[in-house]
């Protein structure tokens, strides 16, 4: 599928409110080798999309010992997760460090899935990413790990004010860029 008409149907699928203020945008080198080019999006003409952008508001993570370190990250924990740790501690650790053990667990895992999540956004990977969302089903694209593909669900008009809303607990646990587009989202109801 061509560049334009894949941006055509993408753009066909914004939520109204969305619409002039989120635009996909793509550029390309036809005369470098190896050169692939780049597809981003952009809210109110400034591509938020950008891992190499120093300016950018966005979090990048470097590695995932960052992402363990980062203090900002609020990282829920739930009793069964803290009756987990007691089961495999044998019930000989003290209570409060329990939600301590079983929130280092889930923060472990949790860096594990957002380095693999964040990867170089290409112009080809980015092509196939958003084809992948146009065949797949609106809670496939929420609930997948890719963050193109929840990034492309969160800005959709297929997805209500309902579900928005009832979905902040889940999107603590994304990529910072998912955050974004949810937050972006939300102040648009």
């Amino acid at each position: 599928m061509s560049w334009s008409k894949l941006k055509k149907e993408l753009e066909s699928f914004l939520s109204p409110a969305l619409v002039g203020r989120v635009e996909y945008r793509a550029t390309s080198y036809h005369y470098l080798l190896g050169k692939s080019g780049n597809c981003y999006i952009a809210v109110d003409k400034k591509n938020v999309l950008n891992m190499s952008d120093p300016n950018n508001t966005i979090r990048w993570y470097q590695t995932d010992q960052e992402i363990k370190s980062d203090s900002t990250l609020e990282v829920p924990v739930s009793n069964e997760e803290i009756e987990a740790v007691r089961q495999d501690t044998k019930g000989t650790v003290p209570e409060d460090r329990l939600i301590v053990i079983a929130r280092k667990r889930k923060i472990s895992e949790l860096a594990k899935e957002l380095m693999t999540a964040q990867a170089t956004l290409t112009k080809s990977n980015f092509v196939v990413a958003a084809t992948k969302y146009l065949s797949t089903s609106i809670e496939d694209n929420l609930e997948s790990n890719d963050i193109l593909l929840n990034v492309f669900a969160l800005i959709d008009r297929r997805v209500g004010k309902k579900r928005i809303l009832n979905m902040s607990e889940k999107i603590k646990l994304k990529h910072p860029i998912v955050q974004y587009f949810y937050e972006l989202r939300r102040s648009t109801l």
